[in-house]
């Protein structure tokens, strides 16, 4: 096996629409491609940072709810790569998003900060 990269990370949302918009209007995602698949009564939102893959969107009408804090077993956050953490912070509050203080990582000393999505999913900003 040979591992290149990361190909995405998927997300289910109960509310698509506000989902949608945050991911578009709030962190910048492009769309890649939307599918609505009849069958599920679900969407597919195929979404791209700097012309990568990045994240697969779904809703399904039967979802599970699943804890979702950082400290619980499974997926334990999304980390977003920035230059300026002060200045994404402030986009990010600028558009209405609660974000947890800024913090130093003690083992790399680099900035850090935690919010998250519409869904509760823990995202996480990483200056670079």
């Amino acid at each position: 096996m040979n591992i290149k990269a990361i190909h995405h990370v998927a997300i289910l949302t109960d509310d698509y629409d506000r989902s949608k918009a945050f991911y578009i209007n709030v962190l910048g995602f492009k769309v890649l491609k939307e599918t609505y698949r009849a069958e599920r009564k679900s969407y597919k939102l195929d979404l791209a940072i700097n012309n990568q893959y990045q994240i697969e969107l779904f809703s399904f009408p039967e979802f599970k709810e699943r804890a979702s804090f950082p400290e619980q077993k499974g997926l334990r956050h999304l980390a977003f790569a920035v230059e300026n953490i002060e200045q994404s912070v402030a986009e990010l509050v600028a558009k209405g998003v609660a974000v947890q203080d800024i913090r130093i990582d003690e083992l790399t000393d680099k900035k850090f900060c935690f919010f998250y999505d519409p869904n509760g999913q823990p995202l996480e900003l990483y200056e670079i």
